[in-house]
């Protein structure tokens, strides 16, 4: 039976359903401009019925409806759209990371202009082409030793600002990791207070935003997909792995990689296992550190000490002026002390390694002879050994080709007596030390007998760095170096020496075994001279050629950050554009929502009016 106050009530109901409505819309307005605030709706049904279907019930039609409720307050969310917007984001930081420290990088160069490298390169060789028609005066030696300054000056600083990067890097990474740490603790921990209020029955859509919000951000630093399949439980997975599954947050920590400059490594705090990403922002600032900055380190490094090579080649076998010879122009550093290149690699106190930077044959060889034998040479590669194997019809010339060519860490030329040296390049992979030669192998007699390298062909007679006293495998008649320190383009100076006497610096050459002579500048000829010969990377490029290609190389890659960066905003752009249409708050709407609202409110409050005076007639008014 209706109750005589039913009226009354449902007139309640409206106004509370409609100053609920008006309260959303409120909040709508006022969080038009939060980050990542989605829009929410009231949806209003009719509250059931007096009389339900059935088949007991009062004989009369229909149904008297009893007015509005609330059923829930909804956001506004399309969730497939928001998974795009997640997978996308990580391209996006991706590439403007690496367009930043790209642009930078390009900056270190500081191609073309009065100071750049090839410049001062340019300036170094002129001083030694002067030296070679005044090589009797001081002022031309003089010369050589203030560009020679300036050019290593230029290299060292080159340096300092490449290693700066990768210092401002590993910073990155490391904040990265902090940040992934606090926006997962944060997600789990909103996880926590959702599976709360879900409990409870309520909808808490602000919690819902404030942890997409935190999502896409992590989602910037590196991939991330989200499993919502199960709706009690909201997960997080990175790299295979449970990133956060609940309210359980898997933390990530850095820890130093000793065979990587000391910078660090990413890991699962939990196991140690090193994480591996596939965008966001952290995977491009290790790409950088790692890869990019390391291998311009290293493209520095191979011609400071290739460069310093050369020079000394020629003036260690040169006189000065003041008839002294037997000296170097560049200082260069071994890596110990030691003369024949025993190591101690894992740091117990023995040595348990051979670093050697360079060998030499002992036998004169001419390029365009057929050596007439056959054979495998076996030297290290960036994955492993790589294989050399000659003919009876190949040349020398041929196999030093087919070794410059094969992938190998390892160079080879023929050096001014024309014997051949084998030279070590810089390693692909960071646990392996630079500028050392890991392994020589020959099962033929190219190496052996004929070049007078090793003492004997085959495994038994193979230089291998795995082994202190490695030196004696090679010819004692022949020659080696041991390897540098570590980055020469940050340590290379000019001998001392030559400072302190300028007299010192050779221009001249024996002749006929006899000293050189005061007037002769053919030494420094030679030295102007390099300029012109392919002496990088085994007789690939010369000197300049190879800085060029390596200024080119770095244009090119900030070219393709760019370009990338440009279709990945472009990308997102269209996304979030699709998303604001959809979840974000747009004014006239809302004001629109709002008077009505307001209207449906003042119905229900004139009806609760009219309902108030028909049972103020009916008890009041109405007499005995």
């Amino acid at each position: 039976m209706q109750s005589t106050f039913s009226g009354i009530e449902i007139g309640k109901r409206g106004l509370l359903a409609h100053n609920r409505a008006l309260t959303t819309t409120g909040h709508n307005l006022t969080n038009a401009n939060t980050e990542g605030y989605s829009r929410q709706r009231v949806v209003m049904e009719t509250f059931h019925p007096l009389t339900r279907p059935g088949l007991t019930r009062a004989e009369r039609p229909g149904q008297l409806g009893q007015g509005v409720e609330v059923a829930r307050i909804e956001r506004v969310r399309d969730l497939i759209l928001e998974g795009r917007i997640v997978s996308q984001a990580g391209g996006e930081t991706y590439w403007a990371a690496r367009d930043n420290y790209m642009l930078q990088i390009e900056q270190v160069y500081n191609e073309p202009t009065d100071s750049s490298m090839r410049t001062l390169l340019d300036r170094f060789w002129d001083g030694w082409q002067e030296l070679s028609m005044h090589p009797d005066q001081i002022a031309p030696r003089e010369a050589v030793l203030e560009r020679g300054n300036a050019l290593l000056d230029g290299v060292q600083q080159r340096y300092q600002q490449l290693d700066r990067i990768g210092s401002m890097l590993e910073d990155e990474v490391q904040s990265a990791v902090t940040r992934i740490n606090n926006l997962t603790g944060d997600i789990a921990g909103l996880n926590r207070e959702i599976a709360r209020a879900e409990s409870a029955g309520d909808n808490p859509n602000d919690l819902y935003d404030r942890r997409d919000l935190l999502v896409e951000r992590l989602g910037q630093i590196i991939d991330i997909s989200v499993d919502r399949r199960d709706p009690t439980e909201f997960r997080v997975n990175t790299a295979g792995y449970h990133l956060v599954q609940g309210d359980i947050a898997i933390r990530m920590t850095t820890e130093p990689d000793r065979n990587n400059q000391g910078y660090s490594r990413v890991v699962w705090e939990h196991s140690g296992e090193e994480l591996r990403f596939r965008s966001g922002s952290l995977r491009a600032h290790l790409e950088l550190r790692d890869i990019d900055v390391r291998n311009e380190i290293q493209n520095l490094d191979t011609f400071a000490m290739n460069f310093a090579d050369a020079v000394n080649e020629i003036h260690r076998n040169s006189f000065g002026l003041n008839g002294r010879t037997g000296q170097d122009f560049f200082v260069e550093r071994p890596i110990i002390d030691n003369t024949i290149g025993n190591f101690d690699r894992n740091e117990d106190g023995a040595a348990d390694s051979t670093y050697l930077f360079r060998l030499h044959g002992a036998n004169r060889l001419n390029p365009d002879d057929q050596v007439g034998l056959a054979g495998t040479i076996t030297l290290s590669g960036p994955v492993g050994p790589v294989e050399i194997s000659y003919g009876p019809a190949d040349t020398v010339q041929d196999v030093i080709r087919r070794i410059n060519n094969s992938g190998a860490e390892v160079v080879a030329r023929l050096d001014r007596e024309q014997r051949l040296s084998l030279k070590a390049t810089t390693a692909a992979d960071p646990d392996n030390p630079d500028f050392v030669i890991r392994q020589v192998e020959d099962s033929g007699q190219f190496l052996a007998g004929y070049a007078g390298l090793l003492q004997a062909p085959g495994a038994d007679g193979a230089f291998s760095w795995n082994e202190p006293n490695s030196v004696v495998q090679l010819r004692e008649d022949g020659g080696f170096a041991v390897a540098p320190r570590a980055n020469p383009s940050g340590w290379l100076a000019i001998n001392p020496a030559l400072g302190r006497e300028p007299a010192s610096i050779a221009s001249s050459v024996s002749r006929g075994g006899r000293d050189g002579e005061v007037g002769d500048g053919a030494a420094a000829e030679q030295v102007a001279l390099l300029r012109h010969e392919a002496l990088m990377l085994g007789g690939i490029s010369t000197f300049e050629d190879y800085f060029a290609d390596s200024v080119a190389s770095v244009g090119l890659r900030g070219e393709q950050a760019r370009n990338a960066l440009r279709t990945h905003e472009l990308i997102m752009k269209d996304l979030r554009d699709q998303r604001e249409s959809i979840s974000g708050v747009n004014m006239d709407e809302e004001l629109s929502q709002m008077i009505m609202f307001q209207h449906g409110y003042s119905a229900a409050a004139r009806f609760i009016n009219e309902v108030n005076t028909m049972l103020d007639t009916i008890i009041n008014r109405m007499g005995v």
